[in-house]
């Protein structure tokens, strides 16, 4: 095999994700279950992309077709393994001929791994000048995980939980299921890795073995119990899941975000939250969500691909998605704001107010219980309760409503579009805009009263 000559190394990741998951007793194949709003597979492979591994190859099986339709996006390759025959024959099924440089070999079902780990375990790579490493981690309940057999400190062998001892079950440190290795090692001992065991397949922990007989430099790297963590049952993957949120939720404490209680947030690692925001129990922040400083997000809000201002308050119960949210607007409670919605700087959107693909002021006030679609509404104007833009019409096509700055809309008003109200118009309560209200305008659209004296005889 080559030694390294101390320049930098190319670097190959194979990521194993063929598995069929049969515990997790679900259709969805197993690295596709979400952790903490993304597929676990896809946490690998950021990790690794965020270590600097540029060659990612993804070993794909049952369902394949999902799999690479969520990874391939990602700039990974996917290589087929046609039977499953093991751990060993699934990393011959990345065509290892071509690799060159380092190896790490990393399962898809385990979400916990940071970029921070995995350059820490080719850092120990280098450093000690191995051929090959396993990583390997100290639990307190070792359980299934193969055990880590040393000998004066060295690694002489991996003994199977199945194959063990009493005795060598009593050994804590475990086989994460990870390893390093120069690509030469790879190319020369999976080839020699036969199926001589009780499921006739190809195990990659065989490699290990034949490396030592051979006199390779091999050593474990010692990692954190994360690191062992794979997800094989849906109670796993709620407590990966779980790690996840409160991993976040330390990261955005130690930068200065208030919780009231961390461990009824939920918030994806993507999610971006300034200093000085207070966030309340059983919110939910998701997806590509940012939310500026000495912002309150009250309890049961559930906000999705949204950007909130400063000194912005999200009150009790308010569902967001999509959305622009500009300083010291508020919305809620129980405020439903729908993608492509803009609330405009000093805004206020009160209870049961819903608006879908709206511009709406600064300064403009939505009270309550109002829908707003396909709307533009001008600064500093206001919306009397009960109001509809009826937006949507018999040729199943969506018109616009206009309403200018500073108009005051009374309650219970209907604006039936296409329509536009100038600046400073009035809209008596009760009306139905069916044609354009000019500027400073007085509009009143109501059927007339008929008032009948004694008409109920009893």
């Amino acid at each position: 095999m080559k030694k390294d000559s101390g320049t930098p190394r190319a670097k190959t990741a194979i990521i194993l994700a063929a598995g069929k998951g049969t515990r997790m007793n679900s259709p969805l194949p197993k690295v596709l279950h979400p952790v903490a709003g993304r597929p676990m597979i896809a946490n690998v492979i950021e990790a690794c992309q965020s270590a600097g591994i540029t060659d990612i190859r993804v070993i794909v099986g049952h369902g394949q077709s999902l799999v690479k339709a969520v990874v391939e996006p990602l700039g990974v390759q996917c290589f087929s393994q046609v039977q499953q025959l093991g751990t060993a024959d699934a990393v011959r099924a990345a065509q290892i001929d071509s690799i060159e440089g380092d190896v790490i070999i990393l399962n898809g079902d385990h979400p916990l791994l940071e970029a921070s780990d995995l350059k820490h375990f080719f850092k120990t790579f280098h450093d000690e000048k191995l051929d090959l490493a396993v990583v390997t981690a100290v639990l307190k309940n070792p359980k299934e995980f193969g055990r880590i057999i040393r000998h004066q400190g060295s690694l002489k062998a991996i003994v199977e939980a199945r194959d063990a001892s009493s005795e060598t079950l009593k050994i804590r440190e475990v086989n994460t299921g990870v390893y390093i290795c120069q690509s030469d090692v790879l190319k020369d001992y999976l080839p020699k890795i036969q199926n001589k065991n009780i499921k006739g397949e190809y195990y990659l922990t065989d490699l290990i073995s034949l490396a030592i007989e051979d006199h390779c430099k091999v050593a474990p790297i010692l990692g954190s119990a994360k690191v062992a963590l794979g997800v094989n049952t849906q109670q796993e993957l709620a407590h990966a899941a779980r790690l996840v949120y409160r991993r976040k939720a330390r990261e955005l404490m130690e930068t200065g975000v208030l919780m009231l209680d961390p461990l009824t947030v939920y918030i994806e690692p993507s999610v971006v939250v300034s200093s000085g925001t207070v966030i309340h129990p059983n919110v939910h922040l998701k997806g590509s969500t940012q939310v500026g400083s000495f912002t309150v997000i009250e309890p049961n809000c559930f906000i999705v691909d949204t950007q909130i201002g400063e000194s912005v308050q999200i009150r009790a119960n308010s569902y967001l998605e999509k959305c622009l949210i500009k300083n010291k607007a508020s919305i809620g409670p129980f405020a439903r704001l729908r993608p492509e919605t803009e609330i405009g700087e000093g805004a206020h959107v009160g209870n049961f107010v819903e608006m879908k693909k709206v511009k709406f002021g600064d300064g403009a006030k939505a009270g309550h219980l109002t829908y707003l679609g396909d709307a533009e509404i001008g600064r500093e104007t206001n919306i009397g309760c009960g109001t509809i833009t009826c937006n949507y019409a018999l040729d199943k096509r969506k018109y616009k409503t206009k309403i200018g700055e500073r108009v005051f809309v009374g309650s219970d008003s209907q604006f039936v579009a296409p329509v536009e109200v100038g600046d400073d118009a009035v809209i008596a309560s009760g009306s139905t805009i069916t044609e354009n209200v000019p500027a400073r305008a007085l509009a009143v659209a109501r059927g007339k009263q008929y008032t009948k004296p004694n008409y109920n005889k009893k």
